[in-house]
């Protein structure tokens, strides 16, 4: 076990391939935007959320943390990957402690709150410190497209895992805490009851576009359609977590910012960034266009690839400078996305409040993924300089 033997040379995290190993035979327990709301509403307990937390976080990291030792080795050797797994250790071991502690003692409901949020805290740059940690691989040892599959599989699940486990923790500490935001007193937790998409579409717009103009000293205008046929004349409202659906537009307007700035940078004026929001009986439909040029067909597949992309690599992940270039957040949106049972090509949220959790859970099908190789490919991939026929150059 790579990832367990790595740790077994660490003395702070002694202990560790054990608790993953007993958390990981366990599934885990994916909750419906319904349960959320309803807990939070009216049945919150906290001793309820403690008893249920302590044992469903550890089974959520020790799923994944499972799947961390699939990683190629000189991957995990990266210094990148190094502390992102110090953080998630330290995090289990956190959680370990309360296991047979008192649920009644109100000390222990305190600390583990606060527990939660250190942890929280620990966990914010996980985003750009696994992406550091994948470019270091790359361009010290080059991606074959064995690595590329299974880093690709992997990514898709670690980023699910990590959506998951923060929201819990949110709603967790957001309800017990004993503050309230007074901006957004009605918030149940992370989640708006009511939550208005136009407002959340227009500080994405202006976040990206200050970033923007910090990088290129210029940005494009943004113009806004709004159709909602379910309530005519009425503000766009839906049940949504504000923080999942600003990250995405956010995502996803600093890509069309900056394909529009590059490719329009002689121009004397720069296209506007359309967005038409449409609010449906059963869903909400978010359209992003733009004039940046658009890719290629040939690339569309590799658009979500996070190993791919037609943006300059960060010289550093705190180099906020390099924000408006970095399409690994498209990647990870995409991943924020799937975690509300949503669709990302135009942007589209369903409104069912029986949506469910999609998780990812370390088993023997998960393993198949990791062992599997990549073999040829069935189709002719035509080449770029077509062979010439002339009957001179034919085959005699």
């Amino acid at each position: 076990m790579k990832f367990g033997q790595f740790l077994w040379k660490n003395a702070s995290v002694l202990g560790i391939p054990k608790q993953v190993e007993r958390f990981s035979k366990f599934s885990p327990s994916p909750l419906s935007m319904k349960q959320f709301l309803d807990f939070g509403s009216a049945n919150a307990c906290e001793k309820t959320s403690f008893v249920f937390l302590r044992q469903e976080l550890p089974v959520r990291l020790a799923n994944i943390m499972k799947e961390i030792d699939f990683l190629p080795d000189k991957l995990l050797g990266t210094p990148s990957l190094k502390l992102l797994t110090s953080w998630y250790s330290q995090s289990l071991l956190d959680l370990v402690e309360f296991l047979e502690k008192d649920p009644d003692d109100k000390e222990v409901l305190t600390s583990f709150t606060q527990a939660l949020v250190n942890i929280r805290n620990r966990h914010n740059n996980v985003v750009p410190t696994m992406a550091q940690g994948v470019l270091e691989y790359k361009e010290a040892f080059g991606v074959d497209p064995v690595t590329n599959q299974n880093v690709q599989y992997f990514l898709d699940r670690f980023y699910m895992s990590r959506i998951s486990i923060r929201m819990l923790m949110n709603q967790h500490t957001l309800i017990f805490e004993g503050s309230v935001n007074p901006a957004h007193p009605k918030h149940i937790g992370s989640i708006d009851p009511s939550c208005d998409v136009v407002e959340v579409v227009k500080d994405a717009y202006e976040t990206s576009k200050m970033l923007c103009e910090q990088y290129y000293l210029t940005s494009p205008d943004m113009e806004i359609t709004e159709v909602n046929s379910k309530s005519p004349n009425q503000p766009l409202d839906i049940v949504y977590v504000p923080s999942h659906l600003y990250h995405m537009l956010f995502e996803l307007f600093k890509n069309a910012m900056r394909a529009t700035v590059e490719t329009h940078e002689t121009s004397a004026t720069l296209p506007p960034v359309k967005v038409r929001v449409s609010l449906g009986s059963e869903d909400l439909t978010i359209k992003m266009s733009d004039r940046g040029g658009g890719v290629p067909l040939r690339k569309i597949e590799r658009l979500f690839s996070y190993m791919y992309s037609t943006a300059p690599s960060p010289v550093h992940v705190d180099n906020s400078r390099n924000a408006p270039l970095v399409r690994a957040g498209l990647y990870y949106t995409e991943q924020t996305v799937q975690y509300s049972m949503c669709k990302l090509a135009v942007l589209m949220l369903a409104l069912s409040s029986e949506s469910v959790e999609r998780l990812p859970v370390f088993n023997k099908s998960a393993l198949r993924h990791y062992r599997a190789s990549t073999e040829a490919d069935d189709w002719c991939m035509p080449s770029k300089d077509p062979r010439k026929l002339g009957k001179s150059e034919r085959t005699q």
